[in-house]
């Protein structure tokens, strides 16, 4: 018999700087460490579901950017299906941390693929890590040109 999958969105949660970095947040639950997502509420689309979930998760506002793909797997006896955004975090945290999360982390690429704890996770961030930091040099190029006219 067909399960119904559960499906939640997330994100790829960058701060700007020399080097970019990526959020890696521990769940209280199992002292995990895993990507910012969750489930999607009744009604709710995936974008607006990843954007509240990674905002929940490390503090930070974040504005959403491009789509980076899906990752599923089994969890409790049923599908999961998790579709990831690139996201930029606002500069300072504007929220303390949800209850289910125990701490925040920005770790470079290397780093954010070595702490999370699940093979799927490290799979998928290793395989669209790279690209979403390249999607980022735009962004990098312009901010450090205006801090230098500034």
């Amino acid at each position: 018999m067909a399960r119904t999958p559960i499906l939640a969105a997330g994100g790829i949660v960058f701060r700007a700087g020399v080097k970019p970095q990526i959020a890696v947040v521990q769940r209280s639950k199992d002292n995990s460490w895993v990507l910012p997502k969750g489930k999607l509420k009744p009604k709710e689309n995936a974008v607006s579901a990843a954007r509240r979930e990674a905002s929940e998760e490390t503090g930070h506002d974040v504005d959403v950017r491009e789509f980076l793909g899906v990752i599923s797997y089994w969890t409790s006896g049923r599908p999961k299906i998790v579709h990831f955004w690139r996201m930029q975090a606002a500069d300072t945290p504007g929220r303390a941390l949800t209850s289910d999360v125990k701490a925040m982390k920005w770790l470079g690429l290397a780093s954010a693929i070595e702490r999370l704890s699940t093979p799927h996770e490290q799979a998928f961030l290793q395989h669209v890590g790279r690209h979403a930091v390249e999607l980022m040099e735009p962004e990098r190029r312009k901010a450090r040109s205006t801090k230098s006219i500034a």
